[in-house]
């Protein structure tokens, strides 16, 4: 019995562990996160539509998913397959590809400016006014030019126009209004222009193509009209299609967007579509009208086991909706119910098609994802994700026909929705002049501060992107985590430099005690807003305050501070940053990461000479010094480390921090940064200076003119020439006026000013005198 070990008893859990919860759009509230299969986590993701280059609202929803699947992924451990679709064949597609190249021959073909030139684009103006404008929504029924005379009425709709609450009137009836106005308006005058070139001779192609560029817009529209049926050949939305798709994908490379684990595109799965919609008819959702395949959504509703438009069930009669997610392209008749939607379309004149039991067609916008998504995951996927724009009709005819094929009854167990991305408080719109592409807004922010932003907010909700946020929030939050790291890796750095033996002192008393508790409760924390639907923003504060109390805990202890402790805390916040993507690199990395090279990749001449020839000359000027043996050589030798510190490291990006014992801390930092800093450091001694100096000169100035008006004796300074002739007629001895220029005794206020005024000059004229005295 002796060699058995004692019983041993199971701890008693004291704290729960929070678990992960996350707002589903199935329920409208936070809900448990039960993957179906231990850790592995099937997830869907709405990839784009590449008709055109990527924008703000891309890198919100994009950026957005990528910082939620590297929660999943790097920080909670989720096995993920994530995949992304790209739709490179939608109506947006069709029609922007057949009218690009139509307008690209078009100008191809036309070689000179003619009258018929003018004629066919003058033609072309007045359907579109009259299409676009009249019988559109924006302009007031008083306000739309009557048919035939567009051109007379333009010039009072100009005026109009001019008027901004006028035009917000009409943009509220028309988000796209001043988009078509502004085409419409530029047109006419590019019309107008050329027309009297022509007449003035010139008609080369130049002034033919100027005309082509400027009426694009209007001519794209006319050109598709008459000559549409024409354009067979599929290599003309295909080309479009992967030119688009490569600069989105060029795009997320730049935003640090991890690529899908499984890319799939919609021209690639065509077979696969028409057997799904085949299933579908077979299960009783599905008919077909004129070659094109229609999902019966009242059918579905009623059946046991089904529910259509989960998501959002009051939009099932919204028209507007309906009518958008099925596309301009799409016909409209033939359908049994307003809200039931094309599986398959009949593809006409000038649009692509494939063969179909039905005809020749193409694929509905929304069968895309069900069939991409059952290909891989079959009928049943843990997580869907797109933007909260797409979830009626999109995701939730997605779901019927899905569950309608599979014969189930949850397709999807999660919906996940990015919310909306507005510009200083409005929609983002091509006609608002507020919409940004990616490309021009990374000309302008890193992706690092992109990302921040996006991670300021909560990732479900409308996110208000502005200058102001940009240059005071996201700037702090960036500025506050570099100085972080720049103080702890030259902390860091110092001690690796000069490995000193024990002091003899641990290091680990009452600061080191709370601080540790303070970081093991910030991981807790952290963790925990993480499990609260990917909070973000509160995940961030978490940071910010373990940096700032690791901060003043550097800054209290001095050379007494416990640098293992400083360097764990760094490098765990360093970690959770690049877990969100604001950073690359290995995790024991100390700060944001960089992508790593090899040494053979590095030109060492090219990096290390630039320091090596700063520390020759300050070594040449030290020894230049010492030889001379000067009087003033320890002088001389202060002001070189000063001009070394403060003139040439900084351009290096090499900081110098004197500290107490008499060591540098060494600190390397962006040399603009520290350019800047020192910039105005010295901006500021400078205006201190020169504040000092006009101070001195202003005292100067007022003592000389003191002096000046002390040159004149007490005694003359009431007797001419000092005062006009005649304004005194009698004096005392000490030059004080007894009587006025008419012989009268001066008041009694009179005569007491002019003594108060005597004593003053009698005092000026004494410090004149010992000036001058001083001055000799």
């Amino acid at each position: 019995m002796a060699n058995q070990q004692p019983p041993w008893t199971l701890p008693t859990r004291q704290t729960e562990e929070p678990v992960l919860k996350v707002y589903n759009s199935l329920t409208r509230s936070k809900t448990e996160f039960v993957p179906r299969n231990g850790n592995h986590v099937k997830w869907y993701n709405c990839g784009p539509t590449v008709y055109d280059a990527s924008h703000m609202g891309h890198a919100r929803n994009y950026v957005t998913q990528d910082i939620l699947r590297r929660i999943m992924t790097d920080y909670f451990g989720y096995d993920v397959h994530f995949v992304m679709n790209i739709t490179d064949i939608d109506d947006k597609i069709i029609l922007r590809a057949r009218q690009n190249f139509l307008v690209d021959k078009f100008r191809m073909e036309t070689t000179a400016a003619s009258p018929e030139l003018i004629t066919e684009l003058r033609d072309a103006w007045r359907t579109y006014v009259q299409d676009k404008l009249s019988k559109g929504k924006g302009l007031p029924d008083g306000d739309k030019p009557v048919s035939g005379d567009e051109e007379k009425s333009w010039p009072r709709l100009v005026g109009l126009y001019d008027d901004k609450t006028w035009k917000q009137e009409c943009s509220k009836r028309d988000e796209k209004f001043e988009m078509l106005f502004s085409a419409a308006n530029r047109t006419l005058s590019a019309i107008n222009t050329a027309e009297g070139l022509v007449k003035s001779g010139q008609t080369g192609q130049n002034v033919a193509h100027q005309l082509v560029d400027d009426a694009r817009d209007i001519l794209a529209v006319a050109l598709d009209a008459k000559f549409k049926s024409t354009v067979t050949d599929p290599a003309v939305f295909r080309s479009l299609a992967a030119y688009w798709e490569d600069q989105f994908f060029k795009d997320m490379g730049r935003l640090r967007v991890r690529g899908p684990d499984t890319l799939t595109r919609v021209t690639e799965y065509v077979p696969e579509i028409v057997s799904f919609v085949e299933q579908i008819i077979k299960n009783g959702y599905g008919y077909e009208v004129d070659g094109s395949v229609y999902f019966d959504t009242n059918v579905f509703d009623k059946a046991d086991g089904h529910n259509y438009a989960k998501l959002e069930p009051w939009s099932k009669d919204n028209r507007a909706l309906l009518e958008e997610g099925e596309g301009s392209l799409s016909a409209k008749a033939g359908r049994r119910s307003g809200s039931d939607f094309a599986l398959w379309k009949a593809s006409k004149q000038g649009e692509p098609s494939w063969p179909s039991p039905w005809g020749p067609g193409r694929p509905g916008w929304h069968i895309e994802c069900s069939v991409m998504a059952s290909a891989i995951f079959g009928d049943n996927m843990d997580i869907h994700s797109g933007g909260s724009d797409l979830a009626f009709p999109h995701h939730d005819n997605e779901m019927a026909q899905s569950e309608a094929y599979h014969n189930c009854g949850s397709w999807v167990n999660y919906f996940i929705h990015t919310g909306h991305l507005h510009i200083e408080g409005l929609k983002m719109s091509k006609s608002l002049k507020n919409f940004i592409t990616i490309d021009e807004i990374l000309q302008k922010y890193t992706a690092r501060q992109l990302r921040l932003a996006f991670l300021t907010q909560l990732w479900n909700t409308k996110v208000d992107f502005s200058e102001s946020s940009m240059s005071g929030e996201v700037r702090s939050i960036e500025t506050t985590f570099n100085n972080f790291f720049t103080i702890v890796k030259a902390l860091v750095g110092q001690v690796e430099a000069d490995p000193s033996q024990s002091d003899g002192q641990h290091h680990y008393s009452i600061p080191e005690v709370e601080l540790t508790q303070a970081f093991y409760e910030t991981q807790s924390s952290f963790r925990a807003s993480l499990c609260d639907s990917f909070n973000t923003p509160e995940a961030l504060v978490h940071l910010r305050d373990i940096v700032s109390r690791t901060n003043i805990y550097i800054n209290s202890q001095g050379k007494n501070l416990n640098i293992g402790l400083v360097s764990n805390i760094a490098r765990w916040v360093s970690n959770m940053l690049r877990m969100f993507g604001l950073g690359e690199g290995e995790k024991y990395e100390l700060g944001w990461g960089q992508a790593g090279t090899e040494e053979g990749d590095v030109n060492r001449e090219e990096v290390l000479m630039p320091y090596l020839r700063t520390l020759s000359s300050f070594r040449d000027g030290v020894r230049r010094l010492a030889m001379a043996k000067g009087d003033n050589a320890l002088e001389d030798i202060l002001v070189l480390c000063d001009n070394l510190r403060d003139t040439d490291l900084v351009p290096l990006g090499v900081a110098l921090a004197d500290q107490p014992d008499g060591k540098a801390l060494v600190k390397l930092m962006s040399p603009s940064d520290l350019i800047k800093a020192r910039d105005e450091k010295r901006a500021l001694v400078d205006a201190k200076a020169a504040k000092k100096a006009a101070a001195a000169e202003a005292e100067r100035f007022k003592r000389q003119q003191r002096l000046e008006k002390g040159r004149v004796p007490a005694e003359e300074m009431f007797k001419p020439p000092n005062v006009p002739e005649g304004t005194y007629s009698k004096w005392n001895e000490a030059g004080l006026p007894m009587l006025d220029g008419d012989g009268n005794e001066l008041s009694k206020s009179g005569a007491k000013k002019v003594a108060k005024d005597w004593g003053v000059q009698k005092k000026l004229h004494e410090e004149f005198l010992a000036w001058q005295e001083e001055a000799q």
